[in-house]
């Protein structure tokens, strides 16, 4: 199990509730271009999904659907699973910053700090999904040291499946 508070030290990092849903719609709003390359719409619906979705055959209390704020202000959210695909790699199935916070390298921030606590976990490698045509998504995630490892097609759009590495296997 992981303590999300550890996942960094500049922000409070805390499970996301049900009092907290406005604050992520307004977040999914600020980001329009995320929805122009998947079938999520930025809706309450979708925030309530996103909360308790996982993939097939993760339990929820492998599911970290946290936020980061600073004071009250949600800075972004992260849908974080432990153990997917494999028990070595970590998942990110979400990752999204508030606008007012984007283009300041906080998101770099954010992701090294959780890479770095990840690999303390003994974690060997952390994935996530690319929605493929993405140009933004695609160039955050190669700039922290994602590289594609595959495709995959969900619903009929196009993922780039990538990956970081946290350390050698052999290590």
């Amino acid at each position: 199990m992981l303590d999300i508070s550890r996942i960094n030290s500049h922000y409070k990092v805390r499970a996301i509730t049900l009092s907290d849903v406005d604050d992520v719609l307004n977040l999914y709003r600020q980001n329009p271009q995320f929805y122009q390359y998947t079938e999520a719409e930025p809706t309450r619906e979708q925030v309530l999904h996103d909360m308790t979705i996982t993939p097939p055959g993760i339990e929820g209390k492998d599911k970290y659907f946290v936020g980061f704020f600073e004071n009250r202000t949600l800075v972004a959210v992260m849908d974080l699973i432990d153990g997917y695909p494999k028990p070595e790699i970590a998942f990110i199935g979400l990752f999204m910053m508030n606008q007012d916070y984007q283009g300041k390298q906080i998101g770099t921030s954010i992701i090294g700090e959780a890479a770095d606590y990840l690999r303390m976990t003994g974690k060997t490698a952390l994935r996530l999904a690319i929605d493929k045509g993405n140009p933004q998504s695609t160039h955050f995630w190669r700039k922290n040291g994602f590289e594609v490892v595959s495709e995959s097609v969900v619903n009929g759009w196009t993922k780039l499946v990538a990956e970081r590495k946290l350390r050698c296997v052999d290590q």
